[in-house]
């Protein structure tokens, strides 16, 4: 059972993130609301760490496992409350988890069946449902700090501080050089290390 995952995001689509973990490639689901705040979780080399609920999806034919990453134990833990609710699997729970975890919590202890059918796949019969199964149970999620903005770094990470210094290794003047990767991350969102800003720079430079 994988109950945890932390490698370099390569590839993030959809609602799913694949993970480089030593060499093997792990394809893991995650709600809209934890994948929009990824990027402000990982590290200087671009690595995610995730707590993982591993189940097994039983088709007629096969099962195929699935796996699916929060940021912390508290998502994980509402989540397993979440599919507690007639109906809710974790792949209609996972569709369902698109606004932050604190807001559909107070959606719940307040009875906000309007603001829950706003949730994809969920209807009013399922909406009332959820709010009977779990209000007065999920008070410590809305304590979640999950509606963060993310908000620029002062300090440049060291991938691109390291990119800058090769610039200016290859005669390149400083502003000159600055340009180039404010340029090269405008174009390119998925850039986490020096290797990969610094090809972005070359491209854009070949492609002029």
């Amino acid at each position: 059972m994988i109950v945890r995952l932390k490698g370099r995001l390569i590839e993030k689509d959809g609602q799913s993130l694949v993970v480089d973990v030593q060499g093997l490639h792990y394809e893991v689901f995650v709600p809209a609301s934890v994948l929009a705040r990824i990027h402000q979780h990982l590290d200087a080399q671009g690595n995610v760490d995730l707590i993982t609920y591993h189940y097994f999806q039983i088709d007629p034919a096969k099962g195929v496992p699935v796996l699916i990453g929060f940021l912390n134990d508290l998502e994980k833990d509402f989540f397993l409350q979440f599919i507690t609710v007639s109906g809710i699997g974790p792949r209609a729970a996972i569709k369902a988890l698109n606004k932050p975890i604190s807001e559909i919590t107070r959606a719940i202890d307040e009875n906000d069946v309007s603001f829950l059918k706003t949730l994809p796949g969920i209807g009013t019969q399922r909406a009332k449902e959820i709010v009977a199964k779990l209000q007065g149970k999920v008070g410590r999620f809305g304590l979640l700090k999950d509606q963060d903005i993310e908000r620029p770094s002062s300090e440049p990470p060291d991938w691109q501080k390291e990119a800058l210094a090769v610039l200016l290794q290859l005669q390149y003047k400083r502003p000159e050089a600055l340009d180039m990767i404010e340029r090269a991350l405008k174009r390119s969102h998925d850039i986490q290390t020096a290797e990969d800003l610094l090809n972005e720079i070359y491209k854009q430079k070949v492609n002029k």
